[in-house]
């Protein structure tokens, strides 16, 4: 019994050994997860084709561009019959140095680190304040809901036409209820400061129910033991917000600010549809000016694509820093 076991134990070895030999060696992990898993590889397989056209592509060829001296008069292009071949050059690391060494750049990083933290501020706290009033039982709570979604509901370029007729000095609405309150007329888009508070306002406004909607569904996963066990031990209400809901709210609030962040930072249709950054240039962010660069006066595609991969950078070193934050804290991301 015991030369029968230890036969049966041989025999796979040797067999294995032998294919070792005859294969040259045993498959890599790569070729045993693709053997393994090749239904989940071929229904990602077309996402990740489509993703590398859309965004791989475009991107790469950004990162190019922004180390050439492209513009409208040296790129290659096709007038009539004639084709005019591509005249720009390789220059490397200019565009960046002259982006980076420009009072321009740290101006527009200044308005943009500034409208992008007031934004994020006042949606995330008007958002929870919304959240913890819905999540009360209320006669019509669910009219309040579907009214305070609205503004998310409403395309961006639509809101930004509206608000921007509401803001019209002459004619607009909200000058229209001063005069009849017995005040002035105020020119919003016309000076810096009251056309960066009116497209603040307009952000605000649009980016508040996405934050509400989100953290409602927070608050509505706490168990509700948790309150009625520190009701008991006397905590104030004050307490229990602090030392409950903030606590654990705190994924759901780590998601929703760093994705409030990254679209307040790249909020291209307000700004633009708006004040088309002016008065001047005064309400430009980043973005804007990026755009502004490709397609406005003689096309300077190098340093718009520039541009572009510097706010890409800034937004990979943001996420990373807040990811890490998020790791010593305790939380995972």
């Amino acid at each position: 019994m015991a030369v029968s076991t230890g036969r049966v134990r041989s025999t796979p070895s040797a067999g294995a050994h032998h294919g070792r030999r005859r294969g040259g060696r045993a498959p890599g992990p790569l070729r045993r997860a693709l053997g393994r898993h090749w239904y989940a590889w071929a229904m990602v397989a077309p996402v990740l084709v489509v993703i590398g056209v859309l965004i791989g592509w475009p991107l790469l060829r950004g990162v190019y561009l922004s180390l050439t001296d492209a513009t409208e008069a040296n790129v290659g292009r096709t007038i009539g019959v004639n084709v005019i071949p591509a005249s720009y050059e390789f220059v490397g690391l200019d565009n960046y140095l002259d982006i980076l060494t420009s009072s321009l750049f740290w101006d527009k990083l200044t308005w943009t680190v500034i409208w992008t933290v007031s934004c994020v501020g006042l949606h995330y706290g008007l958002g929870l304040g919304l959240a913890m009033l819905l999540h009360r039982r209320m006669r019509f709570r669910s009219v309040y809901r579907m009214l305070l979604i609205l503004p998310w509901a409403i395309p961006g370029f639509v809101a930004a036409f509206i608000w921007r007729y509401l803001f019209n000095s002459d004619f607009g609405v909200i000058n229209a209820m001063l005069k009849a309150a017995g005040l002035g007329a105020v020119g919003w888009l016309d000076d810096p400061t009251t056309a960066k508070l009116a497209v603040i306002a307009v952000n605000v406004w649009v980016g508040v129910p996405f934050m509400m909607v989100a953290l409602l569904g927070g608050l509505q996963a706490i168990p509700a033991d948790l309150y009625e066990a520190a009701a008991v031990d006397g905590a104030t209400p004050w307490q229990r917000f602090r030392h409950i809901t903030l606590p654990m709210l705190r994924p759901v609030s780590a998601t929703v600010v760093l994705l409030g962040t990254i679209w307040t930072f790249n909020m291209f249709p307000v700004i633009f549809l708006i004040t088309r950054g002016g008065p001047g240039s005064d309400t430009e962010i980043l973005v804007t000016y990026a755009f502004r660069e490709a397609f406005t006066g003689v096309r300077n595609y190098s340093g718009s694509a520039a541009w572009g991969v510097i706010i890409l950078a800034l937004l990979i070193v943001l996420a990373s820093v807040y990811r890490r934050a998020l790791r010593k804290q305790g939380e995972v991301w």
